[in-house]
C-alpha cells in the first residue's frame, strides 16, 4: 500500500496550450505504477475556463465534485454537469469540458494509458463554440 498525503504534491496550473482560463490541477493527481494503466487528477476550472478539444484512447470518466460546468462532445449539445454527475467519454470521442461563464467547476478526471498515452490534445475551443451560439445548453433532468 502507498498513501500520498494531502500537501505532498503541489498544485500545478493547466498549460495554456490545453486550457483556456485559469485551471489549477490539484494534488489529487495520481498515476498508478506499471503495469497498472489508470491515472487521474482533481481539476478546477475558474468561471469561463475550459479544456481544448481532445480525445482519450481508452475513454475518460469525469466525476463532478463542485460547482457547475459544461461538457460537449463533437456534434452534440452542451450538457450542464453538476456535483454527483458522472460523465463517460468513449475512446476516441472528441470533446471538451469546463466551467460555465459564471460558476467554477471541479471534477475528478480518470483515464487509462494506451501505449503510454492518455490524451490527444487538439485545437482550442473558440469563444464562439464555448458561448454556444446556435447550440442549446441541455440540463439533464433539471
Amino acid at each position: 500500500m502507498h498513501i500520498k498525503r494531502i500537501g505532498s504534491q503541489p498544485s500545478v496550473r493547466g498549460p495554456s496550450e490545453w486550457f483556456t482560463g485559469t485551471v489549477p490541477i490539484d494534488p489529487l493527481l495520481f498515476q498508478a505504477p506499471d503495469p497498472a494503466l489508470v491515472q487521474g487528477a482533481s481539476v478546477t476550472f475558474d468561471p469561463g475556463a475550459r479544456t481544448a478539444w481532445h480525445t482519450h484512447p481508452l475513454g475518460q470518466t469525469l466525476i463532478v465534485t463542485a460547482g457547475c460546468g459544461w461538457a460537449r462532445r463533437e456534434g452534440g449539445p452542451i450538457e450542464e454537469i453538476r456535483p454527483g454527475d458522472v460523465v463517460w467519454f468513449p475512446p476516441g470521442e472528441k470533446h471538451w469540458h469546463g466551467a460555465t461563464p459564471t460558476t467554477a467547476m471541479t471534477h475528478i478526471a480518470i483515464q487509462e494509458k494506451l501505449d503510454g498515452k492518455v490524451v490527444d490534445w487538439m485545437e482550442r475551443v473558440s469563444d464562439e463554440q464555448y458561448q454556444h451560439q446556435g447550440v442549446a445548453v441541455r440540463s439533464a433532468g433539471r
